[in-house]
């Protein structure tokens, strides 16, 4: 793969594929703009043609034109490459034969899901009493159906199937594109069809809604080659143009709600069909933003998904809120179907989700009563604990103790339920260094790198990775090449002390953590508090 990757690279121009996203003016030797993920004030976005490379100096984030591809779209190396390999003209098939079958199989299923959605949406057009359901019942409008794909598909359970393989398809890839049941027959009769829709504009699987009474409601694509319900996220390739320059993403709990928020002029609106939120869809829409807004119910499953939420957001740095005010209604399509405007306005005023939840607990429980008190502090010190930023720990720890009528130590006195209600499964997650960190240790690299005698000062470890290596040298060019010997020693003797702080903390961070699993084995216990006392002292 490194060869095609080569290839690509040889035929593409860094600054072709990012300025597709970004406007990019000169900036003597290299490019700049601002940056796509909307964090920077001023222009911090640096390409580097001559090295092939950008960064993002507001973001920390950099690379080649297949990790710019991948961070700006929230879509796997594979998905990147297959993207770039076709914009460039490069036949990935001749540089592996381990995955030409794959390769095959997953293009056989596009053309087909492809043809599939045409058919669709030829019999819609056919079909007066279902045009009446999508236009009047739904109140959609041509312009929604059109972006949407919407179609539909016909109760004769051979349909589909005889077209097709009267188009050449086979029974075997009819299945790997999901399109058949069991019984080999079509998997989706008598429905509304809206189409999932890849990253790259592509059609990967269908959600469809029975237009009567029966059941189920909804029937999706099952899982297949090409469609993956634990990352795909309805309404991306239609959203991420509005979130990206809006700078917020809000996540509603169905897709006919996507669709009707899209209609009503609030196109950054998206879903997970058909399965919980996971931590994969979180990172694929921290991509585009770090503000994350929640349209859930009030009920007693919204308040688990949100809680959820708060769980998986914490390991992310994401900023989550939660949209509450529908204003009698019970859902963001019920609402928009009464007012459009008041849809808009709630998304524009939403509520942190910890004091959401913290208030649906309250609303719950007798706070006037020992038991009232005991459950509320159960579910508000576990909450509490999801939260990863120590300032705003702090905050709810106050507000939470002042409810309570109790102390801020009473609070932290009290362990985390063993068995809490609605006690969820701790999410596990690879670590990754803090923000603050990471952009120190690659100054650090750039000056050790590149900044001559005075660099041999700092030792850290040196990344192999050639495209890291270039990316290092533009952050010194950027930075410090305009730097006397004076101010970066300076600015070396300064970086290197709030480093080496910060590591301290995130090292007490974690041992206090690794503390709590022994405070019934008090030797063990007491070694680890010696050695937080220790990296207190310096």
């Amino acid at each position: 793969m490194n060869d095609a990757k080569e290839e690509i690279k040889s035929r593409l121009a860094v600054e072709d594929v990012v300025g597709e996203y970004i406007e990019l003016k000169r900036a003597g030797r290299n490019l700049k703009g601002r940056s796509p993920w909307g964090v920077d004030k001023t222009p911090s976005f640096m390409v580097s043609p001559e090295k092939g490379i950008w960064h993002d100096f507001s973001a920390n984030k950099g690379g080649d034109i297949f990790t710019f591809v991948m961070e700006v779209e929230g879509i796997s190396f594979r998905e990147a490459i297959e993207k770039l390999a076709a914009k460039a003209g490069v036949e990935l098939k001749k540089y592996g034969n381990s995955d030409t079958k794959i390769a095959k199989k997953k293009t056989r299923a596009r053309e087909a899901l492809e043809l599939a959605t045409k058919f669709y949406q030829v019999c819609l057009t056919k079909n007066p009493p279902v045009l009446d359901y999508v236009f009047y019942k739904r109140n959609l409008n041509k312009n929604t159906v059109k972006e949407f794909r919407i179609g539909y598909s016909p109760k004769d359970g051979q349909a589909l199937k005889n077209f097709l393989t009267k188009k050449g398809y086979t029974e075997n890839e009819l299945e790997t594109a999901g399109l058949l049941n069991r019984f080999k027959g079509d998997l989706f009769r008598g429905r509304m069809m809206v189409p999932f829709i890849n990253t790259d504009g592509s059609v990967i699987g269908y959600t469809a809604r029975v237009l009567d009474k029966s059941e189920p409601k909804y029937l999706n694509t099952p899982e297949t080659l090409l469609f993956n319900k634990s990352r795909y996220i309805f309404g991306y390739y239609q959203a991420k143009e509005a979130i990206r320059r809006d700078g917020y993403v809000v996540i509603v709990e169905g897709n006919m709600d996507v669709i009707s928020s899209h209609q009503a002029g609030v196109k950054q609106a998206v879903a997970t069909s058909g399965t919980a939120m996971t931590e994969q869809h979180l990172k694929i829409l921290s991509h585009l933003t770090q503000d994350v807004r929640l349209a859930y119910d009030g009920d007693e499953a919204g308040i688990k998904a949100t809680e959820r939420a708060i769980n998986l957001a914490g390991n992310l740095g994401i900023d989550l809120s939660v949209i509450s005010d529908y204003h009698g209604t019970k859902d963001p399509d019920e609402l928009i179907q009464k007012d459009k405007s008041l849809w808009k306005k709630a998304v524009e005023n939403p509520k942190p989700a910890v004091d959401w939840l913290l208030d649906k607990y309250e609303e719950n429980l007798n706070l006037n009563s020992a038991k009232g008190k005991k459950e509320y502090s159960d579910v508000a010190i576990r909450l509490i604990s999801y939260l990863k930023d120590p300032v705003i720990k702090k905050h709810y720890e106050q507000i939470v103790a002042k409810r309570l009528d109790v102390t801020v130590e009473d609070l932290k006195s009290k362990k985390l339920p063993s068995s809490p209600t609605h006690r969820l499964k701790p999410v596990t997650t690879e670590f990754e260094k803090p923000e603050r960190i990471k952009i120190l240790e690659d100054s650090l690299l750039s000056v050790m790198l590149f900044g001559g005698e005075i660099g041999s000062k700092i030792n850290l470890e040196v990344p192999e990775d050639e495209t890291k290596l270039d990316e290092l040298s533009l952050i010194f060019e950027t930075k410090f090449k305009n730097f006397n010997k004076e101010k970066l020693e300076k600015a070396i003797k300064e970086m290197l002390a709030e480093y080496n702080r910060e590591l301290s903390r995130l090292k007490i961070e974690e041992l206090s953590k690794k503390a709590e699993e022994y405070e019934d084995d008090e030797e063990k216990f007491n070694d680890i508090m010696r050695e937080i006392e220790k990296l207190q002292k310096g």
